[in-house]
């Protein structure tokens, strides 16, 4: 508040709201698991991208700036994504783990990826390597 940087300010606002949201929903007990709060930052990363895509789709780049400068202050606080060479070293290895044969196997491959690779992976680049990697079987 005191920098006056309202598109930082709004986008913890942002993440302070969903937080307590999460926190006191049913079920919740008044707590929020860190990883609770890694799917509800990747969640709201998400969303800044498809409305940014959307924005910019429609010609209305004022829009698509403000989400995309809100996206680059969630994204402070998610961990590194992992590069697409790093992605398919740990997909191998799950798909080693999994005993996984060929793509009949994607569900149970693609199950273990998510939770593996949460928070660091986008899950259409996950998907698109486990079938190219199951493909090539």
């Amino acid at each position: 508040m005191l920098a006056r940087d309202k598109v930082r300010l709004e986008a913890l606002r942002g993440i302070k709201k969903e937080f307590l949201e999460a926190k006191s929903a049913p079920g919740a007990a008044g707590e929020l698991p860190d990883d609770a709060a890694m799917k509800i930052l990747v969640k709201m990363a998400k969303q800044r991208r498809e409305s940014a895509r959307i924005y910019t789709e429609q010609n209305r780049p004022d829009l698509a700036e403000g989400e995309l400068a809100e996206l680059a202050v969630i994204e402070q606080y998610l961990p590194k994504a992992l590069s697409p060479e790093e992605l398919r070293e740990r997909l191998v290895a799950i798909v080693a783990e999994t005993g996984a044969k060929g793509p009949a196997d994607m569900g149970r491959v693609m199950g273990v990826a998510t939770k593996a690779l949460a928070g660091v992976a986008d899950g259409r680049a996950v998907s698109a390597a486990v079938k190219e990697i199951l493909a090539n079987m």
